[in-house]
């Protein structure tokens, strides 16, 4: 059958692809070797947010005395918990694939290899060629694995074995404090296991605000987990089932004894073996070259989410499936605007941000004006029985318009919506101050911050 496109992958790029293809009226195919759903509905984003949430009902229960309620004998079961992160997944996929099938896209079981523009190779039960005027490859990543640090899945683990553990381990070590890391690092300590994170840029969660990066260090460290920064792991060996982990440290090289290790030091992009070379499509640091609509050097081949030089994040590919979708059919898209894209990290506290932050603004050459709220001032906070956080806007100290917004705490995850628009329709401080926010709510932190920026009073 020829089809007016072929999508390599499922993932939340792949699937939004074909289905946007749909509704306009392409007749589209996905081909998909593993899960429908990628690794993000399968083992990543989805999985990992049920662990989370069991965690945290598990912390619920450790200090229900705190608000008044007392629960004896609180236990938590692993193989519980991973089914049910497990089943929630299965369901996931299964909408998915009621979608497609709604949407009348044919699923094409195998392994796609791009033969020509306009040919993919399909490697399964049934080896097949099937054909199509455009193609967009959403292989999507795998975990990375460093050279000093071979996964083995037994002891050194990658982080996608990592979200289904066995058993609870009774001291583990997870390297990287990107959000993978700090999320396992939360979900396994919570269950009573001793953690050590361990990473080698001087904050955890680098990518964020500094101040930000140093609350979730004072959170976690107040948790229970061992933080170490400036640090990197030199060796782990195998001795009478135990993992020894030797980590080099400004003061030295440490060692500490564990039973498992946890590799979360980021992705690789799935480009090989996809038939690139095959056309001559254009490569750079192991990332697949596109315009801003995702085409790449090949006529009919484009290219979307994680195996593009974009933020490795699920909302970030479905939105470029959406335009390069659209593009492809003809209609007047404008491109993303990637200073615009909001970052979640699901850890108790959780972090969430979008724009510049307070450092990139001012070298970017910005005049700064912030607005920082504590949430031990919240009301909310209070009832809620978590105070640790704040809200921090980053405003343009000349036109007063936000720059950039970086939260952590309780249910900022579901603030930053609000405030990904305010930095997308150009809003200012004084009119996000305007802005009645209900009482008592987190989300009114936001006002009350951008109230500490113009030194106006603070209603508690």
């Amino acid at each position: 059958m020829q089809y007016d496109l072929i999508v390599i992958g499922s993932g939340p790029g792949g699937y939004v692809a074909a289905i946007r293809a749909s509704q306009l009226g392409m007749k589209a195919a996905i081909v998909e070797c593993a899960e429908v759903g990628g690794v993000c509905l399968n083992r990543g984003c989805i999985p990992a947010k049920s662990l989370l949430k069991s965690a945290q009902v598990f912390e619920n229960i450790k200090h229900s005395s705190d608000y008044g309620t007392f629960v004896k004998h609180g236990a938590a079961d692993i193989e519980t918990i991973v089914g049910r992160a497990k089943n929630v997944s299965a369901t996931m996929s299964k909408g998915i694939d009621m979608l497609l099938k709604k949407n009348k896209i044919d699923l094409i079981r195998g392994y796609g290899r791009l033969k020509t523009p306009n040919t993919v190779e399909v490697s399964g039960d049934e080896n097949k060629e099937i054909t199509a005027t455009h193609i967009i490859i959403a292989t999507g990543a795998r975990p990375k694995e460093l050279p000093s640090l071979p996964v083995d899945e037994k002891y050194v683990l990658s982080y996608k074995t990592g979200l289904f553990p066995e058993y609870i381990f009774k001291k583990a070590v997870i390297i990287g404090s990107g959000a993978i890391g700090v999320e396992l690092a939360y979900f396994y300590n919570s269950l009573d296991t001793k953690i050590t994170l361990v990473e080698f840029m001087p904050d955890i969660v680098p990518l964020e605000d500094k101040e930000v990066s140093a609350q979730l260090s004072r959170s976690f460290r107040k948790a229970g987990i061992t933080v170490m920064t400036n640090s990197s792991v030199d060796s782990v060996a195998i001795n009478e089932n135990e993992c020894v982990v030797k980590i080099s440290t400004k003061k030295g090289i440490e060692t500490i004894v564990c039973d498992k290790v946890i590799s979360a030091v980021g992705i690789v992009a799935n480009i090989e073996d996809i038939g690139l070379e095959n056309l001559g499509i254009e490569v750079e640091n192991s990332k697949i070259k596109t315009d801003a609509f995702y085409r790449t050097n090949v006529k009919n081949v484009y290219a979307i989410g994680d195996v593009i030089a974009t933020p490795a994040l699920a909302h970030v590919a479905s939105n470029e499936a959406i335009a390069c979708v659209e593009k492809i059919a003809g209609l007047d898209v404008e491109p993303i605007d990637y200073g615009c894209i909001p970052s979640c990290i699901y850890t108790t506290p959780e972090i969430a941000s979008v724009g510049m932050t307070e450092k990139s603004a001012i070298e970017a050459g910005f005049s700064v004006k912030t607005g920082k709220f504590p949430y031990m001032a919240s009301g909310k906070a209070a009832t809620a029985g978590n105070r640790d956080g704040f809200v921090k806007l980053v405003l343009d100290a000349t036109t007063g318009k936000l720059l950039g917004a970086h939260l952590i705490g309780q249910g900022v995850t579901e603030i930053i919506a609000g405030l990904t628009l305010a930095l997308k329709l150009g809003a200012t401080g004084k009119q996000i101050l305007k802005t009645i926010h209900p009482h008592p709510t987190m989300s009114e932190a936001v006002a009350e911050a951008a109230a500490v920026a113009y030194g106006e009073v603070i209603h508690l």
